[in-house]
């Protein structure tokens, strides 16, 4: 089972997940961050780290947000995020959750 970055994140993109990520498994996409399946070890640090809520085990997410995060482009190494620093807020992020 693998971790699944769900509607919640879409135009914010707080990026707390990714500071709390032990093997950097985070990428950034326009509207949202995804998790590569195949690189996340499920040691669950992500999921109580993110201000929204929006990750949550493959076991609950929609099928739309498995396929999501599951048909990434992950080659595209530009698009990992190895920080909260590296990460462009959208524009639904609050200052107040961050």
């Amino acid at each position: 089972m693998t971790f699944v970055v769900q509607e919640a994140c879409v135009k914010c993109k707080y990026g707390d997940c990714v500071d709390v990520c032990p093997v950097t498994c985070f990428f950034e996409t326009e509207t949202q961050l995804v998790i590569n399946p195949d690189e996340c070890i499920d040691c669950n640090a992500c999921v109580p780290a993110c201000p929204v809520d929006a990750i949550v085990s493959e076991d609950e997410a929609t099928q739309d947000y498995i396929d999501i995060n599951a048909n990434f482009d992950y080659d595209d190494e530009d698009k990992r995020r190895e920080s909260k620093d590296d990460v462009t807020h959208g524009p639904s992020w609050d200052a107040a959750k961050a």
